[in-house]
């Protein structure tokens, strides 16, 4: 039987960088193939190309044994290629309907369209198990159900081979499962499907085959069953990687930030965050684990000065901070506090800037870049360069636009010049979401690195292992309050009781 796709030669070059060399690779009909590598190995831009959004430099395309040309995505659809993008393609204020039939509405009669869009959609929840109410608004729905919008916007279009690149960056543990277990169906269904993770217990867990690529190469190709974390993370790096976090015990100090009966609503006036009362010290990690949107992110916003709280106390630095007039971003930097936001895209950077200029943004009235009104370029650059080198950014390019990095390596932009000015708090919201192994390590180095010189952290992640590994306490969020506080041996089950708003005694009643 001849493969689902087979590509043979694919070079692509962007002016000097290259990010595909001479790839080989094979996916075979009914299965789950994963592709992993390091941010900036060339995975999305391979699968890009796939898609029909890029065009290759050299090489040929094969979809189930003929040569085919994609020049564009409509090609790639009538192919019976679907792609589930890292950030959703979706219009959040239409239906889900509405988003999936846009495009594809092959009527001038929208109302026959609708009726015949929502017809197909009751088939494809039915096979596929992909139930979701076909007229909500996209905005209204959880990240997960929005994801699955994605996947039967292809699936309508008759895709026969899915791509997700990075599908469960944004997915709590709950909704991978999820996804997951959908993605096992689609395969047993006979369908084929390619999956970018930089997460290899994720590989591990879900894919029959996997593709390494390292530096825009294909480096391996080998049945999951037969390969192991070690061994996809050596290949993926070229050298050894620590799969754990080493750190020695915690020495706390003084409190650094103090928050007392904060309080947070949103633009409806529910409260977010009700009453959260905790304290950092000098030279320890607090982690907050819980399931996403039970306030983590507006109590982070609020700390670092973006969404202001109701009320409450914040103490910075011993000092006691007044909510209206000291929460800004730009006052909280000059006290010494950072903050790595967890949505990078709309809060961490601007991507049509250069690297360059994203480097010092928000910082950008130092004096050390500033010159009266205008900007010292060589500074920057200088600046930007220095960071690249240090955090290993790919491409090693501050004039190049930030829009231009993949995912992680933006993520290594933020994180390098938010850490880069020796905050004495460091707020950070998911540091290692679409990060890949060698840079998590890295990662979860310099946060430790900051707290043994005596900074205070305060950890928001998803992810159950990360918040265990980093922190030397961990609070527990549910319903906009904190529900109580663990030691990092505490079982990844027990917190997720907790998150859930249960106790281990009443699990067990």
């Amino acid at each position: 039987m001849a493969p689902a796709i087979e590509l043979i030669g694919i070079s692509k070059s962007f002016g000097p960088v290259r990010a595909n060399r001479d790839i080989n690779m094979r996916v075979e009909k009914g299965t789950i193939h994963g592709i992993v590598g390091e941010n900036g190995a060339g995975k999305s831009t391979l699968m890009s190309i796939l898609y029909g959004f890029y065009q290759a430099d050299e090489g040929e395309i094969r979809v189930n044994g003929a040569s085919l040309t994609i020049p564009d995505s409509n090609a790639a659809i009538a192919a019976g290629i679907g792609m589930v993008h890292q950030h959703f393609m979706l219009v959040e204020n239409f239906t889900v309907i509405e988003n999936v039939m846009l495009g594809a509405e092959q009527s001038g009669l929208l109302s026959s369209g609708i009726r015949r869009v929502r017809a197909e959609l009751l088939r494809l929840e039915r096979e596929h198990g992909l139930a979701i109410d076909p007229d909500a608004v996209v905005e209204t729905l959880p990240v997960g159900l929005q994801q699955r919008v994605e996947i039967l916007k292809a699936l309508y279009r008759g895709a026969e081979i899915l791509i997700l690149d990075e599908p469960t960056g944004v997915l709590t543990p709950a909704e991978a499962d999820q996804l997951f277990s959908v993605l096992r169906h689609l395969r047993d269904e006979g369908k084929t499907v390619i999956l970018i993770t930089h997460k290899l217990r994720e590989i591990l867990a879900v894919t029959d085959n996997v593709s390494v690529m390292r530096r825009g190469e294909i480096v391996a190709t080998v049945k999951t069953k037969e390969t192991s974390a070690p061994e996809l993370a050596e290949l993926m790096v070229g050298r050894r990687v620590l799969l754990r976090v080493e750190k020695g015990a915690a020495v706390p100090r003084e409190p650094l930030l103090e928050v007392t009966d904060l309080t947070v609503r949103d633009g409806r006036g529910v409260a977010m965050v009700e009453n959260v009362s905790f304290q950092i010290r000098a030279g320890e990690i607090v982690g907050i684990a819980g399931v996403a949107g039970n306030g983590q992110s507006e109590l982070l916003e609020a700390l670092s000065g973006i969404h202001a709280a109701e009320r409450g106390t914040v103490r910075l630095c011993g000092e006691t901070l007044d909510l209206k007039r000291d929460m800004d971003p730009a006052m909280l930097r000059t006290r010494g506090m950072a903050h790595v936001p967890e949505d990078r895209h709309h809060m961490g950077l601007v991507l049509p800037f250069t690297e360059a200029e994203n480097a010092i943004l928000g910082y950008h009235r130092d004096p050390a870049y500033a010159k009266g009104p205008f900007l010292d370029v060589a500074a920057m650059r200088a600046e930007a360069q220095a960071k690249i080198a240090a955090y290993d950014i790919r491409p090693p390019s501050p004039d190049l636009r930030t829009a231009n990095f993949s995912g992680g390596n933006q993520q290594k932009v933020v994180l390098a010049r938010e850490m880069e000015r020796d905050p004495a708090v460091l707020l950070i919201g998911q540091p290692t979401r679409g990060v890949d192994v060698g840079a998590i390590e890295f990662i979860h180095k310099r946060i430790i690195e900051m707290r043994d010189a005596g900074k205070a952290v305060l950890l928001v992640s998803v992810e159950l292992d990360e918040i265990r590994a980093l922190s030397d306490r961990i609070l527990v969020m549910c319903a906009g309050r904190i529900v109580g506080e663990r030691g990092p041996e505490t079982s990844e089950g027990e917190l997720g009781l907790m998150m859930a708003g249960e106790t281990v005694a009443e699990a067990a009643q």
